[in-house]
């Protein structure tokens, strides 16, 4: 089908209000980046990008399907957009691409409290959700670093987890049912029961899909009674494998606090000086709900901690950690005059948790030259294992390119040793265009699965290509 730009952009008005359909420098600019931090440092550095040819802002499901089917049918490449807070690059538009935009499907839809759930379109921020869920004595239980700017429907894409996941659960814990329109328009809805053993669970087509199999138009999330009691406690440990091995310790008797985090002595050092020694490693405990509960966990937890070694600090390094967890404008700052400052998440069994975080490390220092830091945290923790979250720092060259030779090097260094030590190249921030090239070696033989699900719902290959998938394996004939 021969087709002009003006072609697809008329049709597109056809089906939607004019101002649906965008088409200003502007806007195609602010939507041809999400936060990936490498792209952001090319942009500051003077790099050309690419821009999609519009943007579409559907307001309804029936919107949306109308769209895409139209989209589909004729071989145009469709990219989900939500809040563009994901930092690997997920959300990122080819060139002449349409933009799907879920912006304006920003309404919250339905509290059930009964049955403890509420139901959204995949467009309303979760800070927004949670303040409204507040307001009625209720919580979403999900609090993610990019709470005041990321959409529901996004953190779902990306398999999110927030900052309260040992108690709560990771976004798949809390989503219990959705509707999506696949890649050709066809709409599909999965009804909100507390349990379905009808087969395979099929709200797992959508979830960590990262707008690759479709675009989710409603989400039902469980919520939870506002918790009325906490209790708080940090500690100092001597090592990461001492602090490590005092987690691994109570939440294997069970214990679930809703906050457990362990940094190294260099994060121990940059954010609570005033309370650790030096060498020392701080770990910052938060447990909430009924009252009287978190006393009791409160009290279990600081035994076995302190019997691992741990230093007692008090509850003021949390209450610190509290005001300034989602403090990011110096890491913007940073990026915008093209230093980069990234973070790299992955996670492991107990028993390699700490091999992983000591030979990264180790290499980083020993191969990359141009360092300026590189540190880490576990802050999501389950009874098979727990993630590593490093951070790291380049001293940058000015040069787009060379800035991104030096990038990979640093990323394929974290992702290499990773996997040699049996862990996974993602806990939580989702795979986008930064991590696709490892997802074959990740799912090893289970990754056929994953391609040819991709191929059955999206033959074509229009949806998101290049994020989650490398482009090279969408391509491949079957193995």
């Amino acid at each position: 089908m021969v087709q002009t730009h003006e072609d697809i952009v008329g049709v597109l008005r056809g089906l939607l209000s004019a101002e649906q359909v965008l088409t200003d420098r502007e806007a195609l600019q602010t939507r041809s980046l999400d936060t990936w931090p490498l792209r952001r440092v090319q942009a500051a550095l003077g790099a050309p990008r690419e821009l999609p040819l519009c943007i579409v802002r559907p307001r309804s499901t029936h919107q949306a399907a109308r769209i895409m089917a139209e989209l589909y049918r004729r071989g145009v490449v469709m990219v989900p957009y939500g809040g563009g807070s994901g930092v690997h690059g997920g959300a990122m538009p080819p060139k002449d691409s349409v933009v799907l935009d879920v912006g304006e499907m920003n309404r919250i839809l339905d509290l059930d409290e009964t049955n403890l759930t509420v139901t959204v379109q995949p467009g309303v921020l979760q800070r927004d959700l949670e303040q409204w869920l507040n307001e009625r004595g209720y919580i979403t239980g999900h609090y993610p670093q990019s709470i005041g700017v990321a959409q529901v429907g996004g953190l779902v894409a990306t398999r999110s987890s927030g900052q309260f996941s040992t108690r709560y659960g990771r976004i798949e814990d809390l989503v219990v049912a959705l509707e999506a329109v696949t890649p050709q328009g066809e709409v599909v809805r999965i009804r909100p029961v507390p349990r379905r053993a009808v087969g395979p669970d099929l709200r797992h087509l959508w979830i960590g899909s990262e707008g690759t199999l479709g675009l989710m138009t409603e989400i039902t999330l469980k919520v939870f009674p506002a918790p009325p009691d906490r209790w708080l406690g940090a500690y100092g440990m001597r090592t990461m494998g001492q602090g490590l091995e005092a987690i691994r310790a109570f939440i294997r008797e069970g214990w679930r606090p809703a906050v457990v985090r362990l940094h190294d002595p260099l994060e121990a050092s940059l954010g609570y000086s005033q309370h650790v020694e030096d060498g020392e490693c701080i770990l910052l405990l938060l447990s909430e709900g009924p009252e009287g509960y978190p006393q009791l966990e409160g009290a279990r937890v600081d035994r076995i901690v302190q019997d691992h070694g741990g230093r007692p600090l008090g509850a003021e390094p949390v209450e610190s950690w509290l005001e300034h967890r989602n403090d990011m404008d110096h890491w913007y700052r940073r990026l915008a005059s093209g230093i980069i400052v990234d973070t790299a998440e992955v996670a492991a069994p107990w028993s390699t948790i700490g091999q992983i975080y000591d030979t990264v490390v180790e290499r980083l220092k020993a191969r990359i030259p141009q360092l300026t830091r590189i540190s880490g945290h576990a802050s999501h923790s389950y009874p098979q294992g727990t993630n590593m979250y490093f951070v790291f720092g380049l001293d940058t060259p000015r040069d787009p390119e060379a800035a991104e030779e030096l990038y990979w090097r640093v990323w394929s260094v974290i992702m290499e040793a990773t996997l040699e030590l049996g862990g996974t190249i993602c806990n939580h921030h989702g795979v986008g265009r930064l991590r696709s090239r490892w997802v074959p070696e990740d799912l090893g033989s289970s990754y056929r699965l994953l391609r040819e699900i991709k191929r059955m719902l999206d033959p074509k290959g229009l949806m998101n290509p290049g994020a989650l998938l490398p482009l090279e394996a969408e391509a491949e004939a079957p193995a």
